[in-house]
């Protein structure tokens, strides 16, 4: 945890706060803080600061807040991935708050099998949580849009069009000559598919859509590893 991530309702006043969660448990057993040491805080949704340990006791430390920087730049990027396995989207969800995304479409696909949109972690609860562990992480605030969508037509047809609208649209996909492009400078839409891939079909209505396909090279990754490796050619 690089950053002490707030919300309002942590405030007792109009600068201090106290905090009785996971959140004082880590300032505790990891930044091992005492009275007036400083940590690096942030307030949801917006600026970041200094949080001032005021008081500590067994059940709650209290900090004394200011605030006066800007999170960082987000990337400029709408996310469209096919829905991994359930034990796949925490790490995606981190990585893509770590990274900077700032909007995330979860589609469906051929290859997403039908009980992946049962699992509790797409619950909106569950999603926050693993967000903010991503921002806390990347010394960020502002939490991404994620958004569900279980139809993959509809979505393609009526939806992915507007969303490409002035935009590089890109959809990653293995079998396509053109290579990933670097030190992108703009606004960007990227499609990622499901373990396996899209279909045929699924490619074509994309590209019908407005995507690009392109490729990271000749090996195939698994959609938690492709998430940053794309990012990271797109953007570093």
């Amino acid at each position: 945890m690089n950053l002490i991530l707030l919300s309002k309702s942590d405030f007792i006043n109009d600068t201090d706060v106290v905090l009785t969660d996971r959140r004082f448990q880590h300032i505790l057993q990891v930044h091992k803080s005492q009275i007036d040491d400083n940590l690096t805080i942030g307030l949801l949704d917006n600026q970041i600061g200094i949080g001032t340990v005021k008081k500590i006791n067994d059940q709650s430390i209290t900090l004394s807040t200011t605030f006066s920087q800007p999170p960082p730049k987000p990337l400029p990027i709408t996310l469209i991935i096919a829905l991994p396995r359930p034990k796949m989207i925490k790490r995606i969800l981190q990585t893509c708050a770590s990274m900077g995304a700032k909007k995330i479409y979860f589609i469906n696909s051929y290859r997403v099998e039908k009980s992946y949109w049962q699992t509790p972690l797409l619950q909106p609860e569950k999603i926050n949580e693993q967000l903010i562990l991503g921002l806390e992480q990347a010394k960020d605030t502002v939490l991404p849009e994620v958004i569900l969508k279980k139809r993959f037509k509809p979505f393609i047809e009526d939806e992915l069009p507007n969303i490409c609208k002035n935009t590089l649209s890109l959809v990653a996909h293995p079998n396509t000559k053109t290579p990933c492009p670097h030190f992108v400078d703009e606004a960007t839409t990227l499609v990622i598919g499901p373990e396996g891939g899209f279909i045929s079909y699924e490619v074509e209505k994309i590209n019908q859509a407005g995507c690009r396909s392109i490729h990271i090279g000749d090996r195939i990754l698994r959609v938690e590893t492709a998430v940053p490796v794309l990012l990271g050619k797109l953007f570093d």
